[in-house]
């Protein structure tokens, strides 16, 4: 840093990605990254939603990590947020069932039910 203008615009940086986060009118794709979850192998999953979102263009998606997601036997956890507030929980997300994820769900509008939580615990 050697200016007042190199903090002004390392600043305007860091602003424009948190805002991100908060993304209105858009999807938000939450990935458990605790120690569980990145010991499960969620960074790879991470990974590749983050490829996969580029390719297909998606800009009005967010893609953060979180912390614990309470299900530690049940990791890698992915959560997707709606627009509406409707979330999908996603569980043992493995980085082949990313791109169906995507094209599904993302893409298509249908809900993947046998990877979901709900229909993994039963």
């Amino acid at each position: 840093m050697k200016s007042l203008e190199d903090l002004k615009i390392l600043r305007d940086q860091a602003k424009k990605t948190m805002e991100m986060r908060y993304l209105s009118g858009g999807i938000r794709i939450q990935i458990g990254m605790a120690t569980c979850g990145i010991a499960a192998g969620a960074r790879p999953v991470l990974n590749r939603f983050l490829e996969e979102v580029a390719t297909h263009k998606l800009n009005n998606i967010v893609i953060t990590q979180v912390g614990c997601m309470g299900e530690c036997a049940f990791e890698p956890i992915v959560e997707i947020v709606e627009n509406d507030g409707t979330k999908t929980v996603y569980a043992k997300v493995s980085e082949r069932m990313v791109s169906e994820i995507v094209e599904e769900h993302l893409i298509a509008g249908h809900r993947l039910e046998r990877y979901t939580l709900g229909s993994i615990k039963r």
